[in-house]
């Protein structure tokens, strides 16, 4: 067996070319992260009991699935050398105060070429979020990259961390999509678009800048709701041997979603292991095919998952002790006074008192 290295390095500052890049956006994170822990200087503040990250869940189809005639053989692809690029984000909350929450954004870049990972992690971005705010703090940033302002979609307070978080990742893909030539840019999720977080004229720029460049943008699904002949979609096709794609044809959304890629399962790896892949449609049939072989011959491809995606995800989630030092830094800064109200769930129920944030992860 051959024992190839791979290394990872950190990238100090934007790799990207400066003409090609609005920092708007950030730059707006930060300022209103400031500004909204400034209005909470000396006040109570109740650290989180749970410290469960969120993320969007998949949307549900109407499915009208005819099965495929057969899978599609993959060849791993090695030559020309390919650039693969991935995106991910996270949110998290630390805290309760007696107006709001207080909750932290990140987001993470990643890219390999020949044997070498680079990343930039941007964030993270701490923010104090009320009844009050949350309407200004959102269209603020919706306007600030996006030139855009819907009062109507504003997120309600429950919502808010994961879609501040995914306007910071709409940016980074956006970014990647100006940026990297001819390679393979992955994405955390579906290209489901005309979702509330996801505009389809939105996703429909970012992809279409993408085919501009060269790119072809891939999206992986970790855990799909869909299902064929009673069966998760990902486990309906177990004799069909990796890697190969079988294509999931006449899938049809539920109004006003939209697909605006070809999608897949993607069995690129041995043992039990399947994704929902969803392809920039636009691109032409063979050349979806032929992306994901360059993703076979550039990328480490570990239990059927990119490496590349995965390094993405790891980076940008919020470790434990990353947790306890954002609350510490917010308690100094800010002057805080943390207080320590029992967990009522753990109280009342023991062991089995989970909470609101760990059944709202599920």
């Amino acid at each position: 067996m051959v024992n190839t290295q791979y290394t990872i390095t950190t990238t100090p500052k934007y790799n990207f070319p400066p003409n090609a890049m609005d920092n708007t956006l950030p730059q707006r994170f930060i300022e209103l992260s400031i500004h909204s822990l400034k209005q909470v200087q000396n006040q109570s503040f109740q650290l989180n009991q749970q410290t469960i990250q969120q993320k969007s869940q998949e949307q549900l189809y109407a499915l009208q699935l005819i099965p495929p005639i057969q899978p599609i053989p993959l060849n791993p692809k090695l030559e020309p050398p390919t650039t693969i690029a991935a995106v991910d984000t996270s949110s998290i909350k630390l805290g309760e105060t007696a107006q709001g929450i207080i909750i932290a954004v990140r987001g993470t870049t990643i890219w390999k070429k020949a044997k070498n990972y680079a990343y930039l992690r941007v964030g993270p971005f701490i923010f104090h979020i009320t009844e009050e705010n949350l309407r200004e703090v959102y269209n603020t940033l919706l306007k600030a990259y996006f030139r855009e302002q819907n009062p109507q979609a504003s997120p309600s307070f429950m919502q808010i961390p994961m879609r501040m978080a995914n306007l910071l990742e709409k940016w980074l893909q956006t970014s990647l999509a100006k940026t990297v030539h001819d390679g393979l840019i992955l994405f955390d999720g579906s290209l489901t678009a005309g979702t509330a977080d996801t505009p389809t004229q939105q996703l429909k720029e970012i992809l279409a800048t993408a085919r501009s460049m060269g790119n072809t943008v891939l999206a992986f699904t970790k855990a799909t709701t869909l299902r064929f002949n009673g069966c998760l979609l990902t486990d309906a096709f177990p004799t069909h041997k990796p890697p190969c794609l079988i294509e999931v044809a006449n899938l049809k959304p539920k109004p006003p979603l939209s697909l605006l890629g070809s999608v897949y399962v993607a069995k690129l790896a041995k043992g039990n292991y399947a994704f929902r892949l969803d392809i920039d449609r636009e691109v032409p049939s063979p050349q979806r095919i032929e992306a994901v072989e360059k993703l076979l011959g550039n990328d480490l491809i570990m239990h059927g998952y990119p490496e590349t995606l995965r390094l993405a995800h790891i980076l940008c989630t919020f470790t434990a002790n990353e947790v306890i030092a954002m609350q510490h830094f917010i308690q100094h800064r800010y002057r805080l006074k943390i207080i320590n109200r029992p967990d009522m769930h753990r109280l009342l129920f023991g062991p089995f008192g989970k909470g609101e944030s760990h059944s709202e992860a599920v």
